[in-house]
């Protein structure tokens, strides 16, 4: 019997007949198809790729960008052992709310060969802090309050908070999106929050705190995650780039930053497109992420802003079409316009320095607030918001958008109430703005259609005339900027101009200057107003960064000196100087030319010489 047992084959082994048996099929074989084999993946081409956002997903709470405030009083309250039973974080999308409280629950329960307290500094992986990452702690409960909003799914839940914790210190119950329990859910949580046991911590996470409930609010404590602000955003998103071995432009980062409204994860999710937009080794260009962001020129739609606050509708529809054609959505253009509005009037209270923009364009936007009134900015602030709910919705965006301009240029030329009013009583003709270049219209607004409007118009007849006598100044050139501003015995602008503003272009009712080292800060804010006062129109004047040509003051002081060098290169000054040895040149006059008999005329140079 062993015999027998002995010959048979081990089931291991497999059939008889399949002992020598080939192979089913060569792996290096062709099929029948004609494929290859499948190549053999390494171990980092086979892993999963893991999206920015995760895999730079703060690990310390130092790493947390822009919670210096809360990661302090959480500091503090770690530091004297006053621990709360239950945390309240809420902010807008990406502040890190998540991220904030699986750190907490780390902290809480943060245990190692020497530290055995809860304690904020996490350099050093403790033995509860993979498992708490990874998810799979058995103290440490993940819950989505969108899926568990019945009050029994709640009271299941609360069951277990009596009973200790199985290997950590604390049992910690992290609830995402707590404003979404109902109101069943939230009762039977109060009675917990009140009461809770001493091994048991809460960490509600919310992006609408308005919607819960006061009980529970006044049951934890509150920590308000601010929005990340663009310079912390793109100081986060070049440490990313660098370690990610990619090349984005700075203004491109700056482009996301602002993109993101204050959500550090939406700015990484958008760095991780951007990335890809270029070839390896290339340099990811401002102009390629603006649009991938779908984003209209910034730099065009501040000269969109500057043509309708200067009343100019057909330029501002032509500049419109023109970034409407290179792909940018009519009401991405309005929000810009609302931006651009926004930081006129930030730029005109505080000051260009307040604005996050490059400083050439920060410049402009301040220009455009020291010409124009903050009543009238604040009115195109209203008139802008509605013309982008009216293109949002809209059938046709690109109509509604040129519709939109046409009626803020058209309110941009008209005089705010308070200067109808001052117009009115002084009996100016213009009170009610620019009159329509069309013909009288046919409705009740014509002069003849009653005796009160015949007698009103008859009143403004005189002071219209009156008015129209005095000739309003017309400038073309710098220099007629500067004969008018000596006409009308502006010393203290004359001198300021001459010597501060480095021009750099001049056309009518719009001038650019570098400004001089030294320069007043309201320099370009006093020549608007004069420039307003005497001409009439609505002048913008910016201060770019650079490029300006010589002030009058600086191309005098070359002149001079010039003069001087080549006087003193003269053989006749040379001579005498070197008789009358320690003289020296005191000052250069030029002498009035004498008209000579024969009507010619010879420019002689005088010179003073005296020790």
């Amino acid at each position: 019997m062993a015999d027998e047992d002995s010959t048979l084959p081990d089931e291991d082994d497999g059939p008889p007949w399949a002992a020598d048996a080939p192979p089913e099929r060569d792996p290096n074989a062709v099929d029948m198809f004609g494929a290859a084999p499948a190549p053999t993946l390494s171990d980092d081409q086979s892993a999963a790729y893991t999206v920015i956002a995760r895999k730079y997903r703060p690990k310390t709470f130092a790493d947390l960008y822009g919670q210096e405030a809360m990661v302090r009083t959480l500091t503090n309250a770690f530091a004297s052992g006053r621990i709360a039973h239950a945390f309240m974080l809420t902010g807008v999308r990406g502040v890190g709310k998540t991220t904030t409280a699986r750190l907490l629950a780390r902290a809480l329960n943060y245990e190692s060969d020497t530290i055995h307290e809860p304690t904020l500094d996490l350099a050093v992986e403790g033995i509860h802090c993979k498992s708490i990452i990874e998810g799979r702690h058995m103290d440490v409960l993940e819950l989505d309050a969108a899926s568990r909003t019945k009050v029994d799914e709640m009271r299941e839940l609360l069951d277990g908070v009596r009973y200790a914790p199985t290997s950590a210190r604390y049992k910690v119950y992290i609830i995402d999106e707590v404003h979404m329990l109902s109101t069943q859910s939230f009762n039977a949580l109060l009675k917990t929050l009140e009461e809770p046991p001493p091994h048991a911590k809460f960490i509600f996470a919310t992006t609408e705190i308005r919607k819960v409930p006061v009980t529970i609010l006044s049951r934890t404590q509150r920590f308000d995650l601010r929005r990340v602000e663009p310079e912390v955003i793109v100081k986060n998103l070049e440490m990313i780039s660098e370690a990610e071995g990619a090349r984005v432009e700075a203004d491109g980062l700056m482009l996301i930053a602002r993109a993101a409204e204050g959500s550090l994860r939406d700015a990484q999710s958008m760095l991780d497109q951007a990335i890809v937009q270029a070839e390896p080794g290339q340099t990811v260009t401002a102009a390629t992420i603006r649009d991938m962001l779908g984003l209209a020129d910034r730099a065009q739609t501040i000269s969109l802003f500057e043509q309708v606050m200067r009343g100019e509708a057909g330029p501002a529809i032509e500049t419109f079409r023109t970034l409407y054609g290179y792909g940018a959505n009519p009401d991405q253009v309005m929000l810009d316009l609302l931006d651009h509005c926004h930081g006129a009037s930030v730029a005109k209270a505080i000051g260009p320095q307040a604005l996050v923009m490059p400083k050439d364009q920060a410049q402009r936007l301040a220009a455009v607030g020291a010409a124009i009134s903050t009543g009238t900015l604040s009115r195109l602030w209203q008139l802008t918001l509605k013309a982008y709910e009216e293109v949002r919705r809209a059938p046709d965006a690109a109509a509604a958008a040129d519709m939109a301009l046409i009626r803020l240029a058209y309110a941009a030329d008209l005089p705010g109430p308070e200067e109808a009013l001052k117009r009115l009583q002084a009996g100016d003709a213009q009170a009610g703005g620019p009159a329509p270049q069309g013909g009288p219209s046919g409705g009740g607004g014509s002069a003849a259609s009653s005796g009160g409007g015949a007698t009103v118009a008859r009143g403004f007849a005189a002071p219209q005339a009156q008015a129209s006598s005095e000739p309003v100044a017309v400038l073309n050139t710098f220099e007629e900027m500067l004969a008018l501003i000596e006409k009308r015995r502006d010393i203290a602008l004359k001198l300021d101009v001459e010597r501060y503003v480095r021009p750099i272009s001049f056309r009518p009712g719009a001038i650019e200057y570098e400004a001089a080292p030294g320069a007043p800060n309201n320099l370009a804010q006093r020549l608007v107003g004069r420039l307003k006062e005497w001409t009439g129109e609505r002048w913008l004047i910016a201060a770019q960064g650079g490029g300006g040509a010589e002030s009058l003051w600086e191309r005098q002081k070359r002149e001079e000196k010039e003069v001087r060098a080549q006087i003193e290169q003269d053989p006749f000054v040379l001579a005498v100087m070197q008789t009358f040895p320690g003289a020296e040149i005191v000052g250069i006059r030029k002498i009035a030319e004498a008209e000579a008999p024969e009507g010619s005329a010879t420019e002689t140079e005088d010179d003073d010489d005296e020790d």
